[in-house]
């Protein structure tokens, strides 16, 4: 089953007509992207854009062919013509199905939003599915196999894919493409990097694919250190990592502080942003976690864990640091690392850069700051991954 990208755009195409911003003034040659509509087979249209025909064209392909179009989701906007000889446009009741005189099987999917997702089925047996913008199945999707080829709209609704996987529907070896692309994140490297966390990729428009052919599923770092400064974006960057995944366990080592109502409701703007289905462990045991199974793990922060650490240990006091409070420190970090290069689970974790600033005026100050960085260095000697986040922007150090 062939899939040609008509266009991968959201509804209004990228740049939006009109729009100032950043990524809309930059969306220019390949990053242009047109509303998304596919071509499968050149049988059937998901979804009638504007210039669908001359689209076609560009890419070696023509309509004349197409026996069924179905539009996934109300469009706004001025009525799109129908070129000439092309069946009318319509929707199909979720859950029915229709089999195309060309063979195809197309069986409508229920979606939590407006709109429709398809999935179709080819005479040979390959299965898509195409999900219409910031949409994801209605209800359980159960699967007997994962689909071959899935496009969705991941960087608007990464919770979609992540549902979709806790199914079965999106495994391993499924080719999962961004469509319904918008002005939200930053085309070329930015979205790649972002989509490559989330296991998807993006494609110019015109792009034709051979779904269910072989394609080498590309290697994703299985431990992700995160450092910036304050507020930089970088808890926000870690939970990006994570949020297609179905089942995460953040690990929350600041614990609560009885009568802080600042530092409640940071905590709260945190908890408020995570996906409903993470579960919560507030603890600064973090090496047991890393040594047992389980689902991924988001660790914020290591910073926290140090001053932890160092209250266990006396690590304030000058003459306890001295005698005892050194060798316990370096013991519990060594523990902490080894069991980070030895874990099977996938672990994104946060950490703070703070000696990049004002030198601490105490002694205890100063020796937090060094033993942070000592800590940020072997933690990040192990990762596949290590980013930075400065203004919230992310600059990728290693990986």
């Amino acid at each position: 089953m062939e899939l040609t990208l008509l266009g991968t755009g959201a509804p209004a195409g990228l740049p939006r007509p009109g729009c100032p911003c950043a990524v809309c003034a930059t969306a220019r040659g390949p990053y242009a992207r047109a509303a998304t509509s596919l071509l499968v087979d050149g049988a059937l249209l998901l979804d009638l854009t504007p210039g669908a025909a001359l689209a076609a064209a560009r890419s070696g392909h023509t309509l004349s062919g197409v026996r069924q179009v179905l539009l996934t989701h109300p469009h706004d906007g001025p009525p799109v013509e129908l070129p000439a000889g092309l069946p009318a446009a319509g929707r199909v009741p979720d859950g029915r199905e229709l089999t195309l005189i060309s063979g195809h099987r197309v069986r409508a999917v229920a979606i939590d939003g407006p709109g429709t997702g398809y999935e179709v089925t080819s005479p040979e047996g390959p299965r898509l599915l195409y999900l219409p913008p910031g949409g994801a199945p209605a209800g359980a999707v159960e699967q007997r196999r994962p689909y071959d080829l899935v496009a969705a709209d991941v960087t608007g609704r990464p919770g979609a894919l992540a549902r979709l996987r806790a199914t079965g529907a999106v495994g391993r070896d499924t080719d999962v493409v961004a469509v319904h692309l918008d002005h939200d994140v930053p085309q070329g490297r930015e979205l790649d990097r972002r989509l490559a966390a989330a296991g998807a990729r993006a494609l110019a428009d015109g792009t034709t694919v051979t779904v269910g052919a072989y394609r080498e599923a590309p290697p994703l770092p299985r431990r992700t250190l995160v450092t910036g400064g304050a507020r930089s974006g970088k808890s926000l960057e870690a939970e990006r990592r994570l949020e297609s995944h179905p089942d995460v366990v953040y690990v929350a080592t600041g614990g609560t502080r009885d009568g802080d109502q600042e530092w409640a409701a940071r905590v709260g703007v945190h908890r408020d942003r995570r996906p409903g289905s993470w579960r919560t462990e507030e603890t600064c045991e973090v090496a047991p976690l890393l040594a047992a199974d389980g689902p991924p793990l988001l660790v914020d922060c290591l910073s926290l864990w140090l001053t932890d650490a160092m209250d266990r240990v006396g690590a304030w006091d000058d003459e306890t640091w001295r005698r005892t409070g050194e060798k316990a420190l370096r013991e519990r970090v060594d523990e902490l690392v080894a069991a980070v290069r030895a874990t099977t689970r996938t672990v994104v974790a946060v950490t703070n850069e703070v000696g990049a600033g004002v030198v601490p005026a105490t002694a205890a100050g100063r020796r937090f700051r060094d033993e942070l960085g000592r800590l940020n260095a072997a933690f990040a000697d192990e990762c596949e991954q290590v980013l930075l986040a400065v203004s919230g922007q992310v600059l990728v150090l290693r990986g």
